[in-house]
C-alpha cells in the first residue's frame, strides 16, 4: 500500500519512520516543508498526485499551555488540517486515520472513558481537537479517529526525556501525583495503526493507550528506579503546580473496542516503558 504519514516530524511521525522498514508498503513522510496540511489547495494537489491507500495524521499542534494564547495556530492544525484531509481523503478514495487525544475530556470521570463518553474539553487544545474530530466525522463517515493519552518516545520533548534529564542533573524533582491516566508509547501506537491499516474496523472513534493506571508521579518514580537515578520524586498537588492550561485530572481511556476489533494484546505501560529506555 502507499501510506501518506503527516507530521512525520513528530513523536508518532518518528516513531512510523523508526517501525516502517518492518512493512513491506511505500510510505511517504511529510512535515510542514513537503505538506502543509493547513492549505486547501496544498492538500488537494497532493493527495491528487500522490493516490495513496492510507493517509494516517500525525500533524497537531501539542504545545498545551501555548494554545492558550494561540488559538489560531491551534486552530489551524488541529481542525482545519483535519477537515482537509478528511475531505480530499474522501475525494480521492483514500482511507483515512487521525489521532485525537484525551484532553477531549473535562478529566472529572471517576471509571475509564469510552469512545461514547461525552466530550467537554477545558483547553483550548483539547476543544480545537475536538473541534477536528467534528469536521472529520462530518466530512468523512469513513475515517478513523485514534484518541490516545500521555503520549512518550524516544523523540522530541515529552515527560520521560525531561525526567531523564532531571534525574541527571537534580537531586530532588516535584511531580504531580493527582492527575491519574496512562501513558502511552508511540510505538506501540504506530503498530496499533498499522495494523488498523490491514483490518478496518467498522467503528469511527477508538482509544488506545498502554494497559494499567497510574498518576505522573508514579510515571517519574519508575523512570527514576528503571535508569538507577538518585533522583528523589516528590509528590505535589496540580493546585501546588500551576499551569496555563488545565489538564485533566482522570485520563484513563477504556481500549475494549479496539481490543476486540483488532484482537490486541496491549503491553503494560512499565513494559514499554522499560523498552524505550533500553532504546535511548
Amino acid at each position: 500500500m502507499k501510506i501518506l504519514i503527516t507530521g512525520s516530524e513528530g513523536q508518532l511521525g518518528n516513531s512510523f519512520k523508526k517501525i516502517a522498514d518492518n512493512y513491506e508498503h511505500d510510505f511517504t513522510f511529510t512535515d510542514i516543508e513537503e505538506l502543509d496540511v493547513t492549505s486547501e489547495e496544498e492538500t488537494d494537489n497532493y493527495l491528487k498526485a500522490g493516490k495513496f491507500d492510507f493517509i494516517i495524521n500525525c500533524a497537531a499542534y501539542t504545545a498545551v499551555d501555548n494554545a492558550e494564547n494561540d488559538y489560531d495556530k491551534a486552530f489551524a492544525l488541529n481542525t482545519t488540517a483535519p477537515y482537509l484531509l478528511a475531505k480530499y481523503s474522501k475525494k480521492y478514495k483514500t482511507r483515512f486515520i487521525h489521532i485525537s487525544t484525551d484532553y477531549v475530556f473535562d478529566g472529572k470521570s471517576s471509571v475509564p472513558y469510552t469512545p461514547q463518553s461525552d466530550t467537554n474539553p477545558k483547553s483550548i487544545y483539547g476543544t480545537t481537537k475536538l473541534q477536528g474530530e467534528k469536521k472529520i466525522q462530518r466530512t468523512n463517515k469513513d475515517a478513523k479517529i485514534i484518541r490516545t493519552s500521555w503520549l512518550y518516545s524516544e523523540f522530541g520533548n515529552n515527560f520521560v526525556k525531561t525526567m531523564l534529564k532531571l534525574g541527571a542533573t537534580k537531586s530532588s524533582v516535584n511531580v504531580v501525583y493527582d492527575q491519574i491516566g496512562t501513558p502511552t508509547y508511540a510505538t506501540d501506537l504506530a503498530k496499533v495503526i498499522m495494523k488498523m491499516t490491514e483490518h478496518m474496523p467498522i467503528d469511527t472513534i477508538f482509544h488506545f493507550s498502554n494497559e494499567g493506571v497510574c498518576s505522573w508521579y508514579d510515571f517519574a518514580k519508575k523512570i527514576m528506579e528503571i535508569k538507577g537515578l538518585k533522583c528523589k520524586v516528590q509528590p505535589i498537588l496540580t493546585k501546588d503546580y500551576p499551569t496555563i492550561a488545565k489538564r485533566p485530572a482522570y485520563s484513563v481511556l477504556d481500549k475494549s473496542d479496539i481490543k476486540l476489533n483488532l484482537r490486541l494484546e496491549i503491553p503494560h505501560w512499565e513494559d514499554s516503558l522499560r523498552e524505550c529506555l533500553e532504546t535511548l
